[in-house]
Order: C-alpha cells, then sequence, then structure tokens
C-alpha cells in the first residue's frame, strides 16, 4: 500500500523541521560556548527554543489530524479535576515544606550568630552547635518527607517497620559511613578539637572550620579548604591547647662579649610586650647554642598565644638585628681565607 501524497508530504515536512530544529540548537549552544552573546541574553535563547519545539510539535501534530483544541481541554479538564482532589495534599505539602525550612532556617541564624559573637572559651560550645545543627537538620527533612509522603496517600507505617531491615542492610554496605559517624561523635565530646582551633590533621594544617557528623573541613592560611572523613582522621595535632612557642636564632662574632650581648637582650627584648599584646611572657635569651665556623650561634625563645609566634618572631629578629648594630656587636657571616703556599 502506497502512502497518499499528502501523507508523503506531512512526513517530508515533519523530517525536515526536526533537523530545522536541531540545527538551531546547536547553533545556539555554539553561540553560548563561545560567548558570542551576553549571559543575560541566554536564557532568553533558551527560552526561545523551547517555545520552537513546543510549536514544532503543534505543527506536527496538527499534520497528521490531530485535535489540538480538543486535547488541549481534556488535558485542562483532568488537570483541574486532579488539582481540585489534591487540594488538601498540596496545601498540606506547601505548609510542611515551609514550617521544615523555618524551622532549619532559624536554627540556621542562631548558630551563625552565636559563632559571630563567641569568643575562645565559647569554641565548644559552637562545635556542639555545629552538631545539633546537623542532628536536627537530618531529622526535620526525614520527617518532612514522611509527613508528605503521608499527605499523598502513602502508608508510611510499613517504611517505619522496614526501617530496621533495611538499616542492616544498608549497613552492610555503608561501614565508612557509619565509622566516620561514630567518629565524629568522639571527636567532640572528648573534646579532640573543636571549630576555631588551629590543627594539624594527616600532615595537613589549618583552622578547623566546620565540624559535621560525617566529615570535618579544615582551612590553611592560603585559604585552601580540605575536608576530612571523620573516620580518615589520625595522626592529629591541637596547638590550640596549649602556648605557642617562637624560637630565634642568630649569631655573634666570636670576638664579642657573650655575657655583654645576653645582658643587653634581656634588658631589650622584654619591651616588645608593649607592642606585640600576644606575647604572654617576657623573650628568653637562653645563651650559646652552637660555635659554628664563623659565629657563635645564641637563641632566644618566646611564648606567645597560639599560632601567634610568626609574627612576634620577625619582630624579635628585626630588633636582635637593630640592637646589636646599635652597640657596635658584630654580626658575621661566613667567610673562606685562602693561603697562597708559594708567596
Amino acid at each position: 500500500m502506497f502512502l497518499t501524497f499528502s501523507t508523503s508530504l506531512s512526513i517530508i515536512l515533519t523530517v525536515a523541521v526536526i533537523i530545522f530544529f536541531i540545527w538551531l540548537t546547536i547553533f545556539i549552544n555554539k553561540l553560548i560556548n563561545k560567548q558570542v552573546i551576553m549571559k543575560k541574553w541566554m536564557l532568553l535563547l533558551y527560552g526561545l527554543d523551547i517555545l520552537i519545539l513546543l510549536v514544532i510539535i503543534g505543527f506536527i501534530m496538527w499534520m497528521f489530524g490531530y485535535d489540538l483544541i480538543a486535547e488541549a481541554n481534556t488535558l485542562w479538564v483532568s488537570v483541574q479535576q486532579g488539582f481540585i482532589d489534591k487540594l488538601g495534599a498540596l496545601i498540606g505539602t506547601a505548609i510542611t515544606i515551609f514550617i521544615a525550612m523555618l524551622v532549619l532556617r532559624v536554627f540556621s541564624i542562631f548558630v551563625r550568630k552565636t559563632s559571630k559573637k563567641a569568643e575562645s572559651k565559647q569554641k565548644r560550645m559552637i562545635t556542639i552547635l555545629k552538631v545539633v545543627q546537623s542532628l536536627i537538620t537530618y531529622t526535620v527533612e526525614i520527617i518532612a518527607l514522611l509527613v508528605v509522603l503521608a499527605l499523598w496517600g502513602v502508608n508510611v507505617m510499613p517504611a517505619l517497620a522496614g526501617l530496621g531491615v533495611l538499616g542492616i542492610i544498608i549497613g552492610m554496605g555503608t561501614q565508612s559511613l557509619i565509622k566516620d559517624i561514630i567518629s565524629g561523635f568522639f571527636i567532640i565530646f572528648e573534646h579532640h578539637f573543636d571549630v576555631g582551633d588551629i590543627v594539624e590533621i594527616n600532615g595537613f594544617k589549618g583552622e578547623v572550620i566546620d565540624i559535621g557528623l560525617k566529615s570535618t573541613k579544615i582551612k590553611n592560611w592560603k585559604q585552601d579548604i580540605k575536608i576530612f572523613s571523620n573516620g580518615s582522621i589520625e595522626n592529629t595535632i591541637n596547638y590550640s591547647l596549649s602556648p605557642s612557642i617562637g624560637i630565634i636564632d642568630f649569631g655573634i662574632a666570636y670576638k664579642e662579649d657573650i655575657q655583654k650581648t645576653i645582658d643587653l637582650l634581656k634588658k631589650e627584648l622584654p619591651k616588645l610586650r608593649k607592642i606585640f599584646p600576644e606575647i604572654l611572657e617576657d623573650p628568653q635569651v637562653l645563651g650559646v647554642t652552637e660555635l659554628a665556623d664563623s659565629s657563635i650561634n645564641m637563641r632566644v625563645i618566646v611564648k606567645t598565644e597560639t599560632e601567634k609566634h610568626y609574627g612576634v618572631e620577625r619582630a624579635i629578629r628585626q630588633e636582635i638585628k637593630r640592637l646589636l648594630e646599635e652597640n657596635d656587636i658584630e654580626i658575621p657571616f661566613p667567610q673562606i681565607v685562602v693561603h697562597n703556599s708559594e708567596s
């Protein structure tokens, strides 16, 4: 049986408009990828592409004899009836989602404001609040999901009863997840570290910015953020549990008076505490640490607030150099003496 002319023409036109639509879509994507057009026009182009697709679908249906008006009316009546039948479920779903989002939002704002006002003594409270926030988030989301399912006629009781068996099945394949959560509880309640502490975990050093049930986030001085699974955290060093110690080594010439240098530094270096309040105790001059090839090496140490010793070390080095130069105490540098055996 041969196709009639009208049917053949319809098929040809259908293929033609489909090819045109594919070409138009590829052309628009190329323009966007090459950034030929401004970003604000991208959404408009995508919308135009979708509109053309709908027109093409309607045109094809019209060519093959579909009554678009009757189909649209039938669809509209179905939508209206479905909306009326499920109006209570829709309103209940909207209210449930709104309440869940409101609870999570309010608690999130509370945690954020508490974190901003917190001092070093309140780190513990912030850490616990972060964990409680995670627990509340998971709990509220699960409850909201069950309520929504119940509103739409789903019997959630079998689902609740099956959680025990499901939990066993899932647990067999998610041992690492359970390990992370258990490790998270130990980290928090055994006080390994808190939010805001400076720690080194598996060789990565930085500030703890977040502790969750599953993972911990650390940010280093370069602003790099590394996420550790709680179960993988080993070899942890917490630098915030005690003050930091700055070490300053320097050398003087062999001809200089060692005791004069020590007395000078003991007199002048404590004055730096007025400039640097992070210095907790007067700098200590330990004395000679090495008789090197070109110098007598000496050491000064200083106790500072946690991780504040880097800047203090730089300032003390600068001050030592100034004091030695003002008091004509030579700071030596390596020298090589060459003897000519023929002379």
